[in-house]
């Protein structure tokens, strides 16, 4: 069972960077003339950067909590 948690762990690590990374591509695309138009409302590029954002997030929650799982599953047995 820890070694099932370990790779869930190691998972969702690996998706909290690939989220990281995409999100920071998303804004490294984002142009002046996006930021300069007098548009109402979020753009497509903020938009789509604050749906990496969340699921950054949300992956970074699940590892947590599964780290946490696995601590409380290895501490009674010392």
């Amino acid at each position: 069972m820890n070694t099932f948690l370990v790779i869930l762990i190691i998972a969702a690590a690996i998706a909290t960077v690939v989220m990281l990374v995409r999100g920071v591509v998303t804004f490294l695309k984002t142009t002046e003339e996006e930021l300069k138009s007098g548009n109402a409302g979020p753009s497509a590029s903020s938009l789509k950067q604050n749906k990496m954002m969340f699921a950054r997030v949300g992956f970074q929650a699940i590892a947590v909590l599964l780290v946490a799982i696995l601590l409380l599953m290895n501490g009674g047995s010392q």
